[in-house]
């Protein structure tokens, strides 16, 4: 029996229940009840992991995964981890203690930081391709101490260590790699070292196009077949694409009376974008509020894409569909999220998630009969 390539989906957990059109609603920012649910309501929709997003002034990531995972049993976190801040050697422990304590779910996104005054609040002055560079070394520092028999000696240009060594492993050896940013600078370290590349929703051509020059650079590390790649989208569904439209507008319109209000707020970075990945979006947004069949833009228009802002909107099938045309082109793993954060995670566990594996299977033995 061969054996079918899985669709992957990712879901997002944060410390309290608020969205770009929700706004906080002004109790502790740590709530953990609502961690407690989100994290359960993720796992029985079926999604495969949720994202511990970070920012500099956000709740401690590990510490939020440790508590989803407490609260799950086949879920994983995803970590959202900034390299710099936590000596590599250090973080290498941490990840493996809480993947033995999760049974080996853990996985972490390494998020280098595009925003020289975000980083400066931790204490940061590196410059942007420097910070990648460390990145680097990092990652090659943590898989080294999970991976080594006894002590060992490291002088790198960001990082030394003498004797370095952990008793404690990951579970299964490794904890995957997922891996985000956009620049040159990034994808360099990323076809190096990343299971999985993680871009925000572009039209479908740029993403083929993305795949493509990742997949080049990895192949100079022999990893052009190793390398996945996910997508970030914020679906919009309704039962009519009509339907579906409105409730774009709805959210949209929210989102206007609440921009100046957490989590919103900080989204938004005075000046102009740093980022490559939001100079890609807000680029997508000058195009028009529809991009490709129903790429929906103007939500990233609106917060400055400082995040994961573009949608799909439409009915299930339509959504599901669309997400079939990125599958296409190499991605094989969705982070989606709604603005409604719980509603939209139960709604897509029920009429987004199983349809779109199960057209997918019907496209592949469609593909294997031809």
């Amino acid at each position: 029996m061969s054996h079918e390539p899985h669709i992957e989906f990712i879901g997002l957990v944060g410390s309290q229940e608020a969205s770009e059109a929700y706004p906080a609603n002004g109790g502790p920012v740590v709530q953990k009840e609502h961690v407690s649910l989100a994290a359960r309501a993720h796992e029985s929709a079926g999604f495969d992991r949720v994202l511990l997003g970070y920012h500099s002034a956000a709740p401690d990531t590990l510490q939020l995964a440790s508590y989803v995972a407490h609260q799950t049993e086949r879920l994983s976190p995803l970590v959202a981890h900034r390299p710099g801040f936590t000596a590599p050697t250090l973080a290498a422990r941490s990840f493996a203690t809480l993947d033995q304590l999760s049974g080996g779910r853990v996985a972490i996104n390494f998020i280098t930081g595009g925003n020289d005054t975000e980083q400066q609040r931790d204490g940061d002055y590196l410059g942007h391709d420097e910070r990648y560079e460390r990145t680097g070394e990092y990652i090659e520092l943590l898989k080294k101490v999970w991976s080594s028999d006894g002590p060992f000696d490291h002088e790198g240009r960001f990082y030394r260590a003498s004797g370095a060594y952990s008793e404690v492993k990951p579970v299964h050896g490794h904890i995957p790699v997922y891996f985000s940013g956009s620049s040159d600078a990034a994808i360099r370290i990323a076809a190096k070292h990343a299971d999985v590349y993680m871009l925000w929703g572009e039209p479908v051509a740029q993403v083929r196009e993305v795949v493509q020059r990742v997949r080049a650079a990895a192949a100079e590390h022999g990893r052009e077949k190793q390398i996945r790649f996910s997508l970030s989208l914020r679906p919009v569904l309704a039962e009519t694409e009509a339907a579906a439209w409105a409730r774009a507008e709805e959210i949209l319109e929210r989102a206007k009376a609440a921009r100046d209000k957490a989590p919103f707020a900080r989204l938004r970075s005075p000046g102009a974008p740093q980022n490559v990945g939001t100079q890609r979006l807000l680029a997508v947004a000058a195009q028009g509020r529809v991009v490709d069949k129903r790429l929906w833009t103007e939500m990233a228009a609106l917060s400055g894409a400082g995040g994961n802002s573009t949608g799909l909107v439409g009915t299930p099938r339509q959504v599901a569909e669309a997400l079939l045309e990125y599958h296409e082109v190499g991605v094989d793993t969705f982070l989606i999220r709604g603005y409604d954060p719980l509603r939209d995670a139960v709604q897509y566990g029920r009429e987004l998630i199983p349809l779109t594996r199960e057209l997918a299977r019907a496209s592949r033995r469609v593909a294997q009969a031809a």
